[in-house]
Parts: C-alpha cells; sequence; structure tokens
C-alpha cells in the first residue's frame, strides 16, 4: 500500500471501531471518507474530512466526532498528532519514521511505484492524430500524439488494458485532391512541366511519391482521362503516406494497435447498421432543420433531411446523417466508427481532437450516448494551437511540406525527448508556445533540463560512492533521513501514487510533467542547501552509514521521476 492509502485505510478502521464500541451508528456508508493533503501545508501532513461527511447521516455534532477519531488514530505509532480543525476537519501529522518508510517502499518497488489496479478489468479506446493521410504530420498534430501516447501510457500504468487507435480519414474529398497531387508530381517524373493549382498539396514529399508511382506503371496514365487513374492512384498514395505517417509517429517513439480505415465504413453495410441503430431506438426521422444562427454549417439544407436526434441526448440541435440527395453527412461515418468501437467491447472511449473539432463534441458524445445506450462514456480532449518560435520569431514554413512545419521537422531540431516534454507542460485546453531556443538551456525555465539533470545529479553521486564502496542502504540505515527538507522531499515522493490516479481518472497527463517538474525542484533545492550546510550533502565520505541513507533517499527520487518520465515515454538521463 502507499502512504496515503495506508493511512485512508487506518482511518476507516477506526471509525469501524468507533461504530463497535457504538461511538458511531451501525451500517455507517463510508465511500465519501477521504484523506488528502490539506490545502494549506502548514495545517499538517494529511487531512480527513470524516468527521464533515458522516455527521449527518449519523445525526451527530462533526467535531463530536472528530475528537474522538482523533483520539483513536494518535495512537498509531506513525501519527504524531491528530488534530480538530474548525467545525470538524482533522489534520495529521506523521512520524518522521512513517515518512523513512516511503523510502524503504519506493527502494522495495522501484519501477512498480505507483502502479496501481485503478483501472482492473477495463477496456478503453484511445484514438489520437488521426490525420488525413494527405501528407507528412505537422506540430499541431505532434502535440495531439505526444498527448494521446502519454495519457495511453498513463492508463496502462494504472491497470487499465489500453488500445492505441488511429482512424485514418481516407473516405473524403481530400484523398482525391492528394491523387491528382501525386498524378501532378507523376508527370514531373516523365519530365512535364507542371503547375500546381489552388488546393492541391504542393509539398516536396510528394516527388518521390510520383516518382515511386512511374516506377511501378511507367507510361501508363499519361495522358489519361482522370477516370482511369483517380481510384487506382488515391490508394496508391494514401499508402505511402501511411508509411510516411508511421516514420514520423516513430521518429517520435509513438506506436499504434490499430489504424482503422474510415474507407472501410462505405459499402460494407457498417454505416447502415449503426443507424439501424438508432432508428430501432426512434432516434432517426425524417425532417427540416431551422435554419442556422450564424455561420452556416456544411451539412444544413432547407430540404427534408435524414437526421439524428442528438438534441435528447445533450446536443444544441438535431444533426442530419442523410442528405436529401442520399449522399451521408460526414457525421455518418463517424457515428458508424463508434459504433463499432462499442460493438468491439469497450468499457470508455478518449477521442483527441484539434481545437477546431470544438463544434464537434456534443454530437459525438450524444451518438456514443445512444448507440451504447449510456453505457458507455466517451471524452473528448481538445488539443489547442502550438506556437513553434525561435526566440521572437515564429516559424510558420518547411520546404520539405510546403505549408508547415512538420512533426519530423521539431524532432530533428530538439530530440524526441524534449519535444514529447515540453508537448506536455501546458493542459491540453491551452495553446502552446515551444521555443526551440529556449528548450537547449541549461537552466531552471528549462522544464525538461531540469528534470533530466535531478535525475543525472543522482547517478552521478550514486557513481562517485560506489568508487568509494557505499551504495544506497535499506531500513536499517534510513535514520540519517533527518533534516526537514529531507522529510519534505520524502513526502513529495509520497504523493507520486496519489497523483498519478487523479492523472489516470482525469485524463490529464500534464499533471505528471508538472509533479516531475516540482520533485525535481525540491531536489535540487535540497543540493544547493548542502552547499551551505555540509551535513545536508549526500555523500559523507568520512561517513558510509550516513550516506548510505542519503543514497536510499535520493535513488527513490531517481525511481520516482524515471517512472515519471517513462509514462510520458521520455528516457531519463544518467550523464549531462
Amino acid at each position: 500500500m502507499t502512504m496515503f492509502a495506508d493511512i485512508h485505510a487506518t482511518v476507516l478502521a477506526a471509525l469501524d471501531e468507533m461504530c463497535a464500541a457504538g461511538q458511531l451508528p451501525a451500517g455507517l456508508d463510508m465511500r465519501a471518507v477521504a484523506v488528502e493533503p490539506p490545502r494549506d501545508a502548514a495545517h499538517g501532513d494529511m487531512a480527513t474530512n470524516a468527521a464533515m461527511v458522516l455527521a449527518k447521516p449519523a445525526g451527530m455534532n462533526p467535531r463530536e466526532i472528530a475528537v474522538a477519531l482523533a483520539e483513536k488514530l494518535a495512537k498509531d505509532a506513525r501519527i504524531a498528532s491528530a488534530d480538530v480543525a474548525g467545525p470538524g476537519f482533522l489534520n495529521l501529522r506523521l512520524t518522521a519514521d512513517a515518512w523513512r518508510g516511503v523510502v524503504a517502499t519506493i527502494l522495495a518497488q522501484s519501477a512498480s511505484y505507483g502502479r496501481s489496479t485503478l483501472g482492473q478489468g477495463r477496456r478503453i479506446n484511445v484514438e489520437y492524430v488521426s490525420a488525413n493521410p494527405t501528407g507528412p504530420l505537422h506540430v499541431g498534430h505532434t502535440r495531439g500524439a505526444v498527448f494521446g501516447d502519454a495519457l495511453a501510457r498513463l492508463l496502462d500504468f494504472t491497470g487499465h488494458d489500453v488500445t492505441r487507435e488511429y482512424y485514418i480519414n481516407d473516405g473524403g474529398a481530400q484523398v482525391d485532391v492528394l491523387a491528382r497531387s501525386v498524378y501532378l508530381r507523376y508527370l514531373e517524373a516523365h519530365g512535364q512541366e507542371v503547375a500546381f493549382a489552388d488546393g492541391t498539396y504542393p509539398g516536396d514529399y510528394l516527388i518521390e511519391v510520383g516518382q515511386a508511382l512511374k516506377d511501378a506503371v511507367g507510361d501508363a496514365y499519361l495522358g489519361q482521362d482522370e477516370a482511369v487513374w483517380l481510384a487506382a492512384i488515391r490508394d496508391f498514395a494514401t499508402d505511402r503516406m501511411l508509411v510516411l505517417i508511421r516514420e514520423d509517429l516513430a521518429a517520435l517513439g509513438v506506436e499504434m494497435d490499430v489504424f482503422y480505415s474510415e474507407k472501410s465504413l462505405y459499402g460494407t453495410g457498417r454505416i447502415e447498421a449503426a443507424l439501424a441503430d438508432l432508428r430501432g431506438k426512434g432516434l432517426i426521422y425524417e425532417g427540416v432543420l431551422e435554419p442556422p444562427k450564424g455561420k452556416t454549417p456544411e451539412d444544413w439544407e432547407p430540404r427534408e433531411q435524414t437526421l439524428f436526434k442528438s438534441s435528447e441526448f445533450g446536443d444544441d440541435v438535431d444533426r442530419p446523417v442523410m442528405k436529401s440527395d442520399g449522399a451521408w453527412t460526414y457525421f455518418a461515418p463517424d457515428i458508424a466508427y463508434h459504433y463499432d468501437k462499442i460493438t468491439r467491447g469497450f468499457d470508455e472511449l478518449i477521442d483527441i481532437f484539434g481545437a477546431d473539432h470544438g463544434g464537434y463534441v456534443k454530437r459525438m458524445k450524444a451518438a456514443v450516448a445512444a448507440l451504447s445506450n449510456n453505457l458507455v462514456p466517451l471524452d473528448i480532449k481538445l488539443m489547442q494551437l502550438v506556437r513553434l518560435k525561435r526566440g521572437d520569431q515564429e516559424l510558420k514554413m518547411s520546404k520539405r511540406a510546403g505549408t508547415f512545419v512538420t512533426l519530423r521537422d521539431v524532432v530533428e531540431m530538439v530530440g524526441p525527448d524534449v519535444t514529447r516534454f515540453v508537448m506536455l507542460t501546458r493542459k491540453n485546453d491551452a495553446p502552446l508556445d515551444f521555443d526551440v531556443d529556449k528548450v537547449r538551456e541549461q537552466s531552471k525555465d528549462n522544464p525538461v533540463f531540469y528534470v533530466q539533470y535531478a535525475h543525472a545529479r543522482v547517478q552521478s553521486v550514486l557513481r562517485k560512492g560506489a568508487e568509494l564502496g557505499i551504495t544506497a542502504g535499506g531500513v536499517d540505515d534510513l535514520g540519517a533521513i533527518s533534516d526537514p527538507a529531507e522529510l519534505a522531499l520524502v513526502a513529495k515522493l509520497a504523493h507520486w501514487p496519489r497523483l498519478v490516479e487523479s492523472a489516470a481518472e482525469a485524463h490529464e497527463p500534464h499533471r505528471i510533467a508538472f509533479y516531475l517538474y516540482e520533485l525535481a525542484s525540491d531536489f535540487h533545492a535540497l543540493w544547493n542547501k548542502g552547499n551551505g550546510e555540509p551535513a545536508l550533502r549526500f555523500l559523507q565520505e568520512d561517513d558510509p552509514a550516513t550516506s548510505r541513507g542519503k543514497f536510499a533517499m535520493i535513488s527513490a527520487v531517481a525511481i520516482v521521476i524515471s517512472n515519471g518520465l517513462g509514462i510520458l515515454g521520455v528516457r531519463p538521463a544518467d550523464k549531462m
């Protein structure tokens, strides 16, 4: 058990004893009882709301419950004091030995410290990136790729069965544009001069695709009408782009479990099956929507259409699924795709969209709620824009892509580890400035360096100690951890399992990056304190026993940093 979970269990056990002794009514529901850090650290190490949440069902004064509970908890060897505050909150302070026990736990659990069974038995589908297969991934896709991959790793770390999925948007008009663009490069490979019209893709990345097409078919398509070559080149180009996209993701350390083709939904009865499910529930009808206020959406028509009653599930209006001419709207295959996810047996769905898909959130949530009978939750995370900068200059162009900075550009500039960490230094719904010069600085203002440097410093001390025959100690050596600053650092380590679970429940991997920066800051502060107070230095050459205890503490720091960076998909640095 972790420290917070252990003390929580102790509180519950004390409450059970109070019920058995008649101090509390029997059969109280204890599920709302929590043990958390107090809002003000000066009030103690932990606080419990037990008296406050039990007072009403027990028909008692909360302070009366708190006083009795405090008396019981004060007898626990790990609890130095239990103080009642305000109307009935209970603040706890732990003994130094209790905190030292955290170090022993971390060393024993090592790479498993912080792992939990929170999601045991739950299957989650995380869909992310899902860019149009028309070119290399750009810097905006990079943020979604990092966020999605880190979230999947976080959920895996907390015991969920995670499927990482990429939805290939290969069923729309954009792949026809890709085919026409590749045809121009094909003509160019044959020595012809070409001009790229507006709406085509002029990036250099298609030069090799045009050459590959020439190598594959020779002059078979020269002078031919579009009807002859469009479908074949569309498939050829899409396959080539997916190879490129996979390579881009691999450069970032991202691997997908499933690549799901939108095209596979058409002509296979899957769209019809999803809509039949909704029709069977009385949620599909023929009707005419009111004219929209403001900007007219693409799927609105002033004529009768086939509509889904999404307004019954929290959407603003009902949504068209089929146009008056019988063609599917963009929404119809998306409904079918999510229906497929539900039928695959996932307990929860997570979609990671770009900020420009904000208007799609309510309708997709409505569709999933309707299709799953409100049994499968859908969480949609929107990725705000990334502004790539070099000092005061914004970077907007890439020669290879033609009109945007690619994922590969970013990785080549700063490396995959830096790219991943920086992308998680802001919450997903906040815009992110990525300064490629700033992330190369070796300073506290560079969070990547600051966290990596903490891990490297620990390894440096341990290597020096090993040269002197001193290694991290065990339980008998932990008495060397005694200074308030040392105990505060250990208390920070004790928060790690709680932090992991809360980040997983909220689907917010950025919390891991924030925590690691705070932990690194506490570690560096203790290191600097040792410069002025020799007794706080981790390596005490004339006192191996003290060194062993302090080595145990900093080894625990390195373990937590390594575990946290692993969730972010970043390698810890041993030397810098």
